[in-house]
């Protein structure tokens, strides 16, 4: 074969071998989502069952849970008011766990963060707005951060299980929670329900342009995709999938493990406690009991359910907070109890956990295209 003929035959594989692995990245794509969706419709079909036990129809209930999440424009700004703080507790568990952490602290970073943005927020006095919204969401960033990169740092240091520490640290915080509001940051006026001084009305956070909801959703959706750039489109990330794959091989590599681990506990931790300060900058306007809402954990939930994938994040964020805000409609129109989302989110997270073990069993991949 001449010289030229073996050119143009290479020039034709070259093509032909780069749209292969397109498809195989398509199909693998797919692969990722076929567990989490498969264990989405069992934990609904089990849901199923329980409504039908109520005497109620499991496919009314469903389609009064879409009107109540997404069938109307208020309705799915009620959702997306829920998903801004799912976003941020749910990378607090998600980025530890790209390098083999369950940290499930999210709640503690949460109050944390609210707590030091209610007791800053009112002592900068007469500056601002601007200036009071980034003390106060640097402030309560902090404090996440601190909350969770202890748990980060005693697991590198010490060795001590991040899992439970980080959950005793979540007890921890809402017991300096209502310490502090009932006593050194309480305001005298609140006398029924123990809080901190108001911030004020001219320090609450906007809505965001074209929806009645608060800046907190852009802050979540932008943390999320920076934290996606920063996970898996950097060294940093890189180095981070090297921990989570074999910590001793990372070792070798003279990757710097504790550093690592500590800087994105310390990231997490910050993202949870920006959701504490949303909460209190756009919701509430103090720090109270109220801050302790269950977002944390789950947050926990979404993690899992978006296979740590900040981006994943998104929309599973969304369908959670969708379940949630119709949570009082199926209470008045079917008579469902009020924990019977509650039920949902276990049995999700439940069916969750069991389908990893059929996590990576699942071949979409044609033999073609380097499949097994």
């Amino acid at each position: 074969m001449s010289a030229s003929a073996s050119l143009g035959t290479a020039q034709t594989e070259q093509p032909d071998s780069v749209s292969k692995l397109a498809l195989a990245r398509v199909f693998r794509f797919f692969e990722s989502l076929a567990v989490p969706l498969a264990a989405l419709l069992v934990s609904f079909a089990l849901f199923g069952v329980f409504v039908a036990f109520t005497g109620n129809s499991p496919l009314d209930v469903y389609a009064e849970m879409y009107r109540g999440a997404f069938g109307t424009w208020f309705s799915f700004q009620n959702t997306l008011l829920r998903a801004a703080p799912l976003m941020l507790t749910g990378l607090c568990t998600a980025l530890p766990a790209r390098l083999g952490l369950i940290v499930i602290g999210g709640e503690g970073a949460l109050v944390m963060g609210g707590v030091a943005a209610a007791a800053i927020g009112p002592a900068l006095g007469g500056a601002p707005p601007p200036v009071v919204t980034l003390a106060m969401a640097t402030f309560g960033m902090a404090a996440g951060a601190l909350w969770i990169g202890a748990a980060g740092a005693l697991r590198v240091l010490r060795g001590v299980n991040e899992t439970i520490s980080s959950l005793l640290l979540s007890y921890i915080a809402i017991a300096l929670l209502n310490h502090l509001v009932e006593g050194p940051l309480k305001d005298p006026t609140s006398l029924n329900k123990p809080s901190t001084v108001h911030i004020g009305d001219h320090n609450m956070l906007a809505n965001t342009p074209g929806f009645d909801v608060h800046l907190g959703l852009v802050f979540g959706i932008v943390a999320c995709l920076v934290c996606y750039v920063l996970m898996d489109r950097t060294t940093f990330g890189f180095g981070g999938r090297i921990v989570g794959g074999n910590v001793r091989a990372a070792r070798l590599s003279g990757l710097g493990v504790k550093k690592l681990v500590i800087i994105t506990c310390c990231l997490a931790g910050a993202a949870a406690g920006l959701a504490g300060m949303v909460e209190v900058a756009a919701v509430h306007g103090r720090a109270n009991a109220s801050l302790v809402a269950g977002y944390g954990y789950s947050g926990i939930l979404v993690a899992f359910l978006a296979r740590q994938n900040p981006l994943a994040i998104i929309p599973v964020s969304l369908l959670l907070g969708g379940i949630g805000a119709s949570g009082g409609l199926l209470q008045r129109a079917f008579g469902l109890p009020d924990a019977a989302v509650a039920v949902l989110q276990g049995t999700l997270f439940v069916v969750l956990l069991a389908s990893e073990t059929y996590q990576g069993r699942i071949r979409l991949v044609p033999r073609a295209l380097g499949g097994s």
